[in-house]
This record gives C-alpha cells, sequence and structure tokens, in this order.
C-alpha cells in the first residue's frame, strides 16, 4: 500500500511539473511575439521620426494605385526626411498609373532632393517614373527604355464561326464599345485607336525631350520601344550615372547638400499598421500567419493568369514574362 502512495505523488508532482512547463512555454513565447512586435513597431516609427533618406520601392507592374500617391505626400510633409531614393525595379503597366505617380513625384521634388536608381529593370511606365528625378542612376547591364503606349485587346470571331456562334449588338454609333471581342475590327476602330495611342506615345516623348533635355527628334528616335543597357542608356542620355544605391546617395549628399551616413528608411504603403490599437496588430499578426498557410495556393495559382489581362486602358509595359516562358 505505501508503494502505491508514493507512485501517486511522484505522478502528481511529475503532472504539476509538466504543467508548469507548459504554461511557462507559452508566457516565453507570448512575451516573445509582443516583444519582437513591440520593437518592430517601435524601430519602424522611431527611424521615420529621425533624419533619414526615405527610399520609395517601385516594384512590378505598376498600377493607379492610391496608396502609393498618398504615402509620397506624406513623405513631402515629413521633417525627418532630407533626401529621396526610388528605388524601380518594373516593367511598367498601367501608363496612367505610371502619370500619376510622375506627377507626384515632381510634387514631392520641390521640397526633397529626389534621386531615381534603377535596379534590374525599369522600362516603359517604369522608366516615366524614373523622369520625376533629378538624377537617374543605373547598373551597366540595367534593362531601361521601352518608351511607347500599348493598347491590346483580344478578338475570338474566327473561333465563335468555328462554333457556330453569332454575337449581336445594338450601337447608338458605329464606334461605340470598340473594339469588342467578337467581331472583326473595322478600319475605323483601329484609326480611333491608333488616335489614341499616338495622343498618349507623343505626351510621353515630350516627357522624355523635357526631363532629360534632348532634342525632340533625338527623344522620338529613342521612343520606337526598344530596350537598352544601362552603359547603352548612359550614352544616349536617358540616365545620367553607372551604379547602385550607394551612387543615388553620393550624389544627394554631393549635389543636393544631404548629410552624410543618414540612415535609409523604406516607406511602404502597408505600413499603416503601426497606426493601428495595440491589440489589433497582435491580431493582424496571428491572422497573417494563418492566411499564409490558407492563401499562398491561391496566390500562386494567380500567377497562371497573364498580366496583360489584368491592366485596363493603356499600358506602357515591356512584357518580356511571355518570351521568358516560351524559351523555358
Amino acid at each position: 500500500m505505501a508503494v502505491d502512495v508514493d507512485t501517486l505523488v511522484d505522478r502528481r508532482r511529475l503532472r504539476r511539473k509538466v504543467t508548469f512547463w507548459r504554461i511557462a512555454t507559452f508566457v516565453v513565447i507570448a512575451v516573445a511575439l509582443v516583444s519582437a512586435l513591440l520593437y518592430v513597431s517601435g524601430v519602424s516609427e522611431l527611424s521615420k521620426r529621425s533624419p533619414h533618406i526615405a527610399r520609395i520601392p517601385i516594384e512590378g507592374v505598376i498600377l493607379d494605385n492610391r496608396e502609393t500617391l498618398k504615402m509620397i505626400q506624406k513623405i513631402a510633409k515629413a521633417d525627418a526626411v532630407k533626401g529621396v531614393v526610388i528605388s524601380i525595379n518594373s516593367p511598367g503597366g498601367s501608363t496612367t498609373g505610371g502619370e500619376a505617380i510622375y506627377h507626384a513625384l515632381r510634387e514631392l521634388s520641390d521640397k526633397k532632393p529626389l534621386v531615381a536608381e534603377i535596379r534590374t529593370i525599369g522600362t516603359s511606365a517604369g522608366y516615366m517614373v524614373a523622369l520625376a528625378s533629378d538624377h537617374v542612376v543605373a547598373r551597366y547591364n540595367t534593362i531601361t527604355g521601352s518608351i511607347g503606349v500599348l493598347f491590346q485587346f483580344g478578338n475570338i470571331h474566327k473561333l465563335l464561326e468555328t462554333v457556330g456562334v453569332e454575337m449581336e449588338a445594338v450601337k447608338s454609333a458605329p464606334l461605340k464599345a470598340e473594339p469588342d471581342f467578337y467581331s472583326a475590327t473595322t478600319p475605323e476602330a483601329r484609326a480611333m485607336l491608333g488616335t489614341l495611342v499616338n495622343d498618349s506615345y507623343d505626351w510621353f516623348v515630350s516627357l522624355v525631350a523635357e526631363r532629360r533635355a534632348l532634342d525632340p527628334a533625338k527623344a522620338k528616335e529613342l521612343s520606337d520601344g526598344r530596350i537598352l543597357t544601362g552603359h547603352r542608356a548612359l550614352s544616349e542620355k536617358l540616365i545620367d550615372e553607372i551604379g547602385g544605391e550607394d551612387k543615388a546617395i553620393a550624389w544627394l549628399e554631393k549635389e543636393k547638400g544631404v548629410a552624410e551616413d543618414l540612415p535609409v528608411v523604406t516607406w511602404k504603403t502597408n505600413e499603416n499598421v503601426d497606426e493601428l490599437p495595440f491589440s489589433s496588430r497582435v491580431s493582424r499578426e496571428f491572422g497573417k500567419g494563418i492566411g499564409s498557410v490558407l492563401l499562398d495556393p491561391i496566390n500562386d495559382a494567380k500567377g497562371l493568369i497573364p498580366r496583360g489581362l489584368m491592366l485596363d486602358g493603356l499600358v506602357s509595359v515591356w512584357q518580356a514574362s511571355d518570351a521568358a516562358d516560351k524559351n523555358r
């Protein structure tokens, strides 16, 4: 009987120890998570309040993004921002999206010294954004240029004929809702689209000529859609210097009087999380972890949709991805 009592006591002690370590482990993990969240948000907020150079990343397909425009306006009002580096890695995108960012950056340049750094690629609307700065830096092998405008539309007229499907429409005028995808494009519709594209193209070329101090004829010659390496772009005066972000910062220090050795802080549109209540930020971090598990497969599936199908209106984009996929 004594042996049974001792065994029971040992079991209870073991159970208490296991319970203690479980609770201790949970507390440690919770404290670590909260501390990390506080540290990240605190460092982000502190870094933006101290003197620094703001880095604005322009990456991927450019769209008409209001949050990006709001962020640029916020940077313009921030006394701690002493200079701005536009870090571009984009094949372009929506022409109006590039135009909106260009004008927002031009307004920013009235208040802050501005320099552009083109990384791997900065073409079409991506190059348009770079034109907003007073100095453009690119690597020797950076891909840039592709100055021009594109209007694409699909047409399955022949396919519908093959399967015996006929689409009909009643229009207020012949050019209403043209082009459509179910009938042959008329010469009048093509002429209308040509006028649309050429009007936007002429604006883009004039922008290049003005911002790069080029003769209009030379600007138009370089705006035939060609892509160039950074080295070639330098010789054609489409950029100012070969190098990376260090060269861009050196230019800010030497030419614009920005203090040396200032930290470079990346501004992102999703950083308004710092303004949320603490409890909301904790919930968000947990949600992000769960969401990444559930939604990553869906996001991967989105990559199966060609980018061109997700852009509306006129686009200024170098579509190298399709060609690359065909060569794999």
